[in-house]
């Protein structure tokens, strides 16, 4: 009869852990789409503000068209205002989502059968519950958010600390992003140039698929990271391209690509001083 009980019970958890995957797919989905929404967010962000910027400069000539720029400004505000605000409700759904998944896999992994009706309902609820009131995550002060305002503010205040803050205080910049290396150690080649890219899951270092998968295989079951200093053993099936790797690639190709533009911008204006000056 126990025996009897336990394969039972070792069906029951292993449906549960079926299915908690499937939601947790399902779910991953959601998140990477919101991530995705939450970066177009911040491009238009930035166009709003530099054709906000562009409007100001273009209707000095004359007192009328000056009047009309600032109404055009002040409306271009609102819309960069109104659109932050949206970003910050997404970011609060996204991080829930987030927590979400954590909680469905926990109770995938750690379900037992017992002798009463399980309310997974409620399981759930209050899984996530416990999980949300021990994050420290704050939507306004999230690094997506922080990247939405200093993209923002960087169109004409680049190099400048956002006000209330000080130079060193700023932690996150919008030139920095959450890859842990810029590099594949193994190839020598930038991230974004990568033809393959994968992150390991245990330390989340990028590499080079071909490069890192010889390096795996060379090494037998003793693949340290190459990375310096960085402690964790690598196994093959544990390097992969996840869910969030391209996008986050993408952002730190956008993110070259703005700071490139506003040195360019601050190139011609320097150009421009000296022709004058002259």
């Amino acid at each position: 009869m126990a025996s009897t009980s336990a394969s039972r019970g070792d069906g029951v958890s292993g449906r549960l852990r079926n299915a908690a995957a499937t939601l947790c797919n399902d779910n991953q989905s959601l998140i990477v789409e919101a991530r995705k929404v939450l970066t177009l967010m911040k491009e238009v962000g930035v166009d709003l503000e530099r054709d906000n910027e562009s409007q100001m400069v273009i209707s000095l000539t004359t007192l009328i068209l000056c009047f009309i720029a600032c109404e055009s400004s002040h409306l271009l505000h609102n819309l960069v205002k109104e659109l932050e605000d949206a970003a910050i409700q997404l970011a609060e759904t996204y991080g829930d989502c987030m927590l979400q998944s954590s909680a469905i896999e926990s109770i995938g992994n750690s379900y037992q059968l017992g002798t009463e009706l399980t309310d997974f309902k409620k399981l759930l609820m209050d899984e996530f519950a416990k999980r949300k009131a021990t994050s420290s995550s704050i939507p306004e002060k999230d690094p997506l958010i922080r990247h939405f305002r200093e993209a923002v503010w960087n169109v004409h205040h680049s190099g400048e600390p956002m006000p209330g803050e000080e130079q060193e205080d700023i932690i996150m910049t919008s030139t920095q992003s959450n890859l842990l290396n810029i590099t594949c150690p193994l190839s020598g080649k930038p991230i974004s140039e990568l033809a393959e890219p994968v992150r390991s899951a245990e330390c989340k270092h990028i590499y080079e698929k071909t490069a890192i998968m010889a390096y795996i295989k060379s090494k037998n079951t003793n693949a340290r990271c190459p990375i310096a200093g960085c402690p964790r053993i690598l196994r093959a099936t544990k390097v992969v391209c996840d869910a969030f790797l391209m996008i986050e690639i993408e952002e730190l190709k956008s993110m070259s690509k703005q700071t490139a533009r506003t040195e360019v911008i601050e190139d011609f204006t320097a150009l421009d001083d000296e022709e004058y000056n002259e």
